[in-house]
C-alpha cells in the first residue's frame, strides 16, 4: 500500500472510531491482527462485540463497499474468533458492523452498516 493509500486508511479509521464512539460504543481495541489479517476496530455495544470493518475511499473511488467480499468475510470471521477465544466468553454476542468513509478531511461522508454480513 503506498503511503498515501495508507495515511487515507489510517485517517479513516480515526473518523470511524470517533464515529462509534459518538453512538456510545466502546473501543476495545484497534488493528487487531491475527491468521493473517487484521480487524480495525473491534468495540463494545451495550452486551455486544462489534468487529469493524473500514473503508476509505475518495469521491471518484469505486464504492468501497465491494471490497468486503465473501473472502474478505470469512476471513474476518476468523480473526474475530481468536479474539473471542482470547478475550472474551465464548458466549457472548457479537456482530460484524461496516464504516464507509467517503472524501477527504475537507469534506466526506459516512456510511454504517450494522450487521453488515452473517457468517453461516
Amino acid at each position: 500500500m503506498t503511503d498515501r493509500r495508507k495515511d487515507l486508511g489510517d485517517w479513516g479509521e480515526e473518523i470511524a472510531a470517533h464515529f462509534l464512539i459518538e453512538k456510545g460504543m466502546t473501543i476495545l481495541t484497534r488493528n487487531f491482527r491475527a491468521d493473517r489479517g487484521e480487524i480495525d476496530i473491534i468495540a463494545q455495544d451495550a452486551d455486544c462485540i462489534v468487529f469493524v470493518e473500514v473503508k476509505t475511499g475518495s469521491h471518484s473511488t469505486i464504492n468501497p463497499e465491494e471490497k468486503i467480499t465473501p473472502a474478505k468475510q470469512r476471513q474476518l470471521y476468523k480473526i474475530a474468533n481468536h479474539y473471542i477465544q482470547k478475550n472474551s466468553p465464548t458466549d457472548v454476542d457479537f456482530r460484524f458492523d461496516a464504516v464507509i468513509i467517503i472524501g477527504s478531511p475537507a469534506s466526506y461522508t459516512i456510511r454504517h452498516y450494522p450487521n453488515a454480513f452473517y457468517i453461516l
